[in-house]
């Protein structure tokens, strides 16, 4: 059921009958036998004559150009109107060179350059120095191969990042130990910070302000993957709008109850592709302002026409679209489509139609319950789809008769925002967290990597090859950043050549100055020089040993 700006919506109980409509009639749209509403457009011409009788052939209606069943207005052209002219910025697709042969990490790196892991390196490093009193500088070369682990914990799914690194039956996974030690790794992951320690804190003193980025520990990372998702892909002529959920239980920045354990994400999605385009964090700010209002911002904040163009179809989820949000875009030249909620819906029982009111007067009645109510100002107010239905005549004897229904097109064109959303579920590398920023650096690694994915598919296609499945996508991606890093730390078997055993206090008492050990928290004299830690070494507890094995 389609509204159209133009249009006119009244329900009429002679549709289901062989009445004929009177003239003030003739210009409202009808009500289907089964009792759902169908909002129709006035027409664009006079009517020509049609039969005085419903029991019409489908074949005679054909021959007569009068679409379904009923043979009123429904071949006239009511309510068509010539669809906005599509004039996007750039040409649709991806915006690389299609004869190119790229490797899964040059397409992984449109979104994660040098200069975003630069960055990433040296917040993390201002930040592991606030931590650990003997940090070592993490290069560029380690955050290739933290990025490689993330991933690849992403195919191989334990419980605990420490597991990646145990020994036994059970797990023994070599390639964690390959790339990087466990000691390093988990450093890296704690000290991990997307934003500055000074810009924390200049943010912090602004707290309680109208200054006051809630989300300042997410930049510049943030607005750095949103241009780059902008950058590197044109979407097609149909969009569209989704809510998306990133599970989290970690300290929360935001007081609705509706997001106790998760942040939600608004998502601007190429329906064609499933490309993620855009995407903006919900921060609770507008929460004074309704959930209508609310809705409707947030699809207008992503529909920058200025880098998009204009003639898009846009489809929205019934979430936020309401009346106004099927006109607004138009000021913007894009037709929008989706299902208005119910419950807000004008309970009318007794018609207010007056068959001399101006073209574009609305009018409503609701006298059965209300399935749906879909607002479009890309479609007209009926298509030509019709199905079989039986209904009684005045007469008590029941007929089949054709019965328009709505396109179903709306869950067609909103699938591959579902679609993104799978695909980075599959493969997730999300893991629990107790910092929220953490959460949002986890899922920009998988909006980059569908991303890079779906730039990868297409490039595929331009060149006539067979892309490979997702997950070979990422485990090649795994192996070049592996490649493009470099080893932290020696093979394992030479801990003797670099670690070297003393006394917590040398010349001393041995049970003076003891401390507990790092592995197993009983009491020792002794600890490891090189890593200042303090471990066991006796024949029936050989912490020290035990512990580099591990690293």
């Amino acid at each position: 059921m389609a509204l159209k700006p133009d249009g006119i919506c009244t329900r009429r109980d002679s549709d289901a009958s062989d009445q004929e409509p009177s003239e003030a009639e003739s210009e409202v749209s009808s009500v289907d036998s089964v009792g759902e509403e169908i909002l129709t457009s006035t027409p664009a011409a006079e009517p020509e004559p049609g039969p005085s009788s419903s029991k019409i052939p489908r074949t005679e209606t054909a021959e007569r150009g009068r679409g379904g069943g009923r043979g009123r207005g429904r071949g006239r052209g009511a309510g068509q109107s010539s669809p906005l002219p599509f004039s996007p910025t750039q040409t649709p697709g991806p915006r690389v060179i299609n004869t190119a042969n790229y490797t899964c990490l040059e397409l992984f790196q449109l979104f994660f350059t040098d200069t975003v892991l630069l960055t990433l390196a040296r917040n993390t490093n201002a930040h592991g120095r606030l931590l650990y009193k003997t940090w070592t500088n993490v290069t560029l070369k380690e955050i290739c191969c933290f990025l490689a682990l993330v991933i690849y914990m992403g195919l191989t799914k334990v419980t605990l990042f420490t597991d990646y690194w145990k020994r036994g039956k059970l797990y023994s996974l070599p390639f964690p130990k390959s790339v990087m030690t466990r000691k390093k790794f988990l450093s890296i992951a704690h000290a991990l910070h997307l934003s500055s320690p000074e810009g924390d804190a200049e943010n912090e003193r602004k707290r309680g302000t109208e200054e006051f980025d809630r989300l300042g520990k997410i930049k510049p990372l943030y607005a750095e993957i949103r241009d780059a998702c902008r950058q590197t892909h044109q979407p097609g002529l149909r969009t569209s709008i989704d809510k998306r959920t990133v599970a989290s239980k970690s300290s929360m920045i935001l007081k609705s109850k509706t997001l106790r354990w998760g942040f939600k994400l608004f998502v601007l999605a190429d329906s064609q592709s499933g490309y993620t385009w855009d995407f903006f964090v919900y921060e609770d700010k507008s929460s004074q302002a309704g959930k209508t209002r609310l809705s409707h911002d947030t699809v207008m904040n992503l529909l920058n026409t200025s880098l998009l163009g204009t003639g898009f179809k846009l489809y929205v989820d019934n979430i936020y679209y309401s009346p106004s949000l099927c006109h607004d875009p138009l000021q913007k030249n894009v037709s929008a489509y989706g299902n208005v909620q119910t419950n807000g819906y004008p309970k009318t029982t007794q018609s207010t139609a007056d068959s001399r009111a101006p073209r574009g007067s609305i009018s409503g009645t609701q006298e059965d319950p209300l399935p749906f109510v879909q607002c479009s100002t890309v479609h007209t107010a009926h298509g030509q789809e019709t199905v079989e239905s039986r209904v009684t005549e005045d007469t008590g004897c029941w007929t089949m008769k054709d019965v328009p229904i709505p396109p179903p097109i709306k869950d067609k064109h909103m699938g591959d925002n579902d679609l993104s959303d799978a695909l980075i579920g599959y493969f997730e590398v999300l893991h629990q967290t107790k910092k929220w920023y953490k959460t949002f650096f986890y899922h920009f690694v998988d909006i980059a990597i569908v991303n890079s994915f779906i730039l990868y598919k297409e490039n595929c296609r331009a060149m006539c090859k067979v892309p490979m499945h997702q997950k070979a996508f990422r485990e090649t991606l795994v192996l070049e950043l592996t490649e493009a890093g470099a080893r932290t730390q020696q093979e394992e078997g030479s801990t003797e050549k670099h670690h070297r055993l003393g006394y917590i206090i040398p010349g001393g008492d041995k049970t003076q100055g003891r401390l507990k050990c790092k592995k197993c928290s009983a009491k020792t004299s002794v600890k490891c020089l090189t890593c200042n830690i303090p471990l066991c070494f006796q024949q029936q507890r050989d912490c020290y040993n035990e512990w580099h094995k591990e690293d």
